[in-house]
């Protein structure tokens, strides 16, 4: 599960930066574009793997993409109402980053639920 989560949180972390890098979450007036440095990433794939412990719950079981876009929900809820407007201070759900930044952090964890979820059934587990 662990494992499973790093790899959704390296994805996620690839897309985040790659979507910054290519201008398109600016052009869309998000400010969001971190650059890829080892700082940044480790803590994404720390927690990605934290969070793959979400996977152990008896949730959907029959459908590994419905269940990674469900479990994505867990730490949308918690980048959206308590980094952002916590520790960020960016706002409640990062607004101050941008008025779509919601729906990147629903798009990028949705990218961390499914890359787990896909890495857990084709690693012979089933999420």
């Amino acid at each position: 599960m662990f494992s499973a989560g790093c790899l959704g949180g390296f994805l996620n972390s690839i897309a985040v930066w790659a979507l910054g890098v290519a201008g398109l979450t600016g052009a869309l007036g998000v400010k969001i574009a971190p650059e890829l440095t080892p700082q940044w990433l480790y803590p994404k794939l720390v927690w990605g793997g934290i969070w793959g412990v979400l996977f152990l719950l008896p949730l959907l079981k029959k459908s590994y993409f419905a269940r990674g876009l469900l479990l994505s929900l867990g730490p949308t809820a918690v980048q959206l109402f308590v980094v952002f407007p916590l520790k960020a201070k960016k706002g409640m759900m990062g607004l101050e980053l941008g008025a779509l930044t919601p729906v990147f952090v629903l798009f990028f964890n949705a990218v961390w639920g499914l890359a787990a979820a896909y890495w857990l059934k084709y690693a012979g587990e089933k999420p």
